[in-house]
């Protein structure tokens, strides 16, 4: 069983950066592809970017452009860098390791 411990939420302010991190207890990429979620208040969850074990990326139309997911085997670490954010960035971000295994997620708040 695969543990993932995302980490890096927090407050940013409107066309600010974050970066965060999902941390796996063994190869993340075990089943092939790692994915960043996330959920607002009273939405829908939301996939936000994907990564495969052979570097496919791929982004929801709301993030491209702002957002960059990008792998670590040395470190079984995948980051979502967001950037630009806007307040409709706000929501719980998780991140999956072949849609099979989560973790708790961390919240990102988008604020002045």
């Amino acid at each position: 069983q695969v543990q993932l411990v995302e980490s890096g939420g927090g407050l940013v302010q409107p066309g600010g950066s974050l970066r965060l991190s999902c941390a796996a207890s063994e190869n993340i990429f075990k089943l092939g592809v790692v994915a960043w979620f996330r959920q607002a208040p009273g939405k829908q969850r939301e996939l936000v970017a994907s990564i495969t074990s052979d570097n496919k990326i791929k982004y929801a139309d709301s993030v491209k452009g702002r957002f960059t997911i990008s792998g670590d085997n040395t470190k079984n670490t995948v980051y979502l860098q967001l950037s630009s954010v806007e307040f409709e960035d706000t929501a719980v971000y998780s991140c999956t390791s072949g849609f099979v295994f989560w973790g708790q997620g961390t919240q990102v708040n988008v604020s002045l």
